[in-house]
């Protein structure tokens, strides 16, 4: 079976090959036949060690196919079902699922300690427990979520990362307010599902915030109101808000630096959120008299904040209704051998989303 694999974090090219074989089938388990595959960024980070993650590895978490076999004891699922990937798959049973705070199951993370791939020279793990960088993978039960048959894959694939994560940050996390100011610093997949999902909210400035130029000018056409390089967001708070701030800032980069201009753009009572997945020693800091006296909201936002389940259903529902722009947000296809061109390409900013058909 061909795969794409990283043998060591830090290495920036992946090699695909074709000795790689999907272990771990059995009971509670689903083995997917991967038919499409996005690019996330968090595949990068994770590559260079911000993420952490055992290696060799094989990237991708958000991905699409079909259901080949089915373990014992699964139900709801069978061969040939079309499922997307979540990466992230709830319990049910943990303190966190039973109060309705689903993104924060744990369950899914304890998966990407153990190998789900195997080559001659040994074990190969999936990134997050998956791995979508592959013809096929065994992952739980959970972590395949049946989609009706007019969803094509590759927009299935996005929905089960980046665009949940971004139109979740605004909805669910934040709770965007119509006819509110917004700015979102960081214009990629997920960037660009936020200010989608800020739209969709009602709000009545949205405000891209990106050092590539073309990043910007697709952010105009998803729904921001303006799109400024990084060294104008001080002049755009001046013009929309008299100085005072936004009301709403996302931070979707990952990084201490942009995290502080989040805070430094929010007004005072206003919310900060935090989308962007950073590295452990990058430290975020505010001084205890601002954050007593400016009163802003910090609101981290993982995996857009609520149950995943129903995310991908509002997804859905808004694609169909023509209310998000999902294809347009794939800007270059490419086969399996094309990897490393697609990480080229997320690198230097030039994709917002790449699909990887296998």
């Amino acid at each position: 079976m061909r795969a794409a694999v990283l043998h060591e974090i830090g290495q920036e090219k992946l090699e695909v090959l074709d000795d790689v074989e999907a272990v771990g089938f059995g009971p509670g388990k689903v083995k997917l036949r991967i038919r499409a595959t996005g690019l996330c960024h968090s595949d990068v980070s994770a590559m260079s060690g911000v993420l952490p993650q055992p290696a060799p590895f094989i990237p991708g978490h958000e991905g699409a196919g079909e259901v080949v076999d089915v373990g014992d004891g699964v139900t709801g699922l069978s061969a040939g079902d079309r499922v997307l990937v979540c990466w992230l798959p709830a319990c049910g049973a943990c303190p966190s699922c039973k109060r309705g705070q689903t993104q924060l199951c744990l369950a899914g993370f304890m998966n990407a300690g153990t190998p789900n791939f195997k080559r001659p020279g040994g074990d190969v793990f999936g990134f997050a427990g998956t791995g979508t960088f592959t013809e096929e993978v065994v992952v739980g039960a959970g972590c395949a979520v049946p989609i009706p048959d007019d969803v094509p894959f590759e927009i299935a694939a996005l929905i089960g990362c980046g665009v949940t994560t971004g139109l979740g940050a605004a909805i669910n996390t934040a709770k965007v307010e119509a006819g509110s100011s917004v700015a979102v610093i960081g214009c990629g997949g997920v960037g660009i599902s936020t200010i989608q999902g800020a739209r969709v909210q009602g709000a009545a400035q949205i405000v891209a915030v990106d050092p590539v130029a073309s990043r910007r000018e697709a952010a105009l056409r998803f729904g921001a109101t303006e799109a400024v390089a990084p060294g104008e967001l001080a002049d755009a708070k001046q013009r929309i808000t008299g100085g005072e701030g936004f009301d709403y800032v996302f931070e979707v980069v990952g990084k201490s630096a942009t995290a502080r201009t989040t805070y430094e753009h929010t007004r005072r009572g206003g919310t900060l959120c935090v989308v962007g997945a950073g590295a452990m020693d990058d430290h975020f800091q505010v001084n205890m008299f601002e954050l007593f006296f400016d009163e802003k909201r910090i609101l981290p936002s993982m995996y857009g904040g609520g149950d995943v389940l129903r995310s991908y259903e509002r997804a859905i529902a808004l694609w169909r209704a023509g209310r998000i722009d999902l294809e347009s947000m794939i800007t270059h296809r490419v086969r399996l051998d094309g990897v490393n061109d697609a990480l080229d390409q997320m690198r230097t900013g030039e994709s917002l989303r790449t699909c990887i058909e296998l």
